[in-house]
């Protein structure tokens, strides 16, 4: 898939963050990273996350229950 450029401002001490999440080898350079942080919002703008109530099961089926009920493409959530 053919790639966009944007342009992103960030602090000095975010971008530090970064470095050093490449540097721990995390992410192979700072776009991998800016990437999966995009992607990951955009999964938990769509989909939600799992709140830690201690009931995993019990937040699974509910999870599973609300996206039975919606309607989007995974595929778009995992191109980006």
């Amino acid at each position: 898939m053919p790639m966009q450029m944007t342009q992103v401002r960030l602090t000095k001490g975010l971008i530090e963050k970064i470095d050093e999440l490449v540097q721990k080898g995390y992410y192979s350079n700072k776009s991998d990273a800016i990437r999966d942080a995009v992607r990951r919002l955009v999964w938990e703008k769509e989909v939600g996350t799992i709140p830690n109530t201690g009931d995993s099961v019990h937040e699974i089926r509910k999870i599973r229950k609300r996206l039975s009920e919606e309607k989007f493409d995974l595929k778009d959530i995992n191109s980006l």
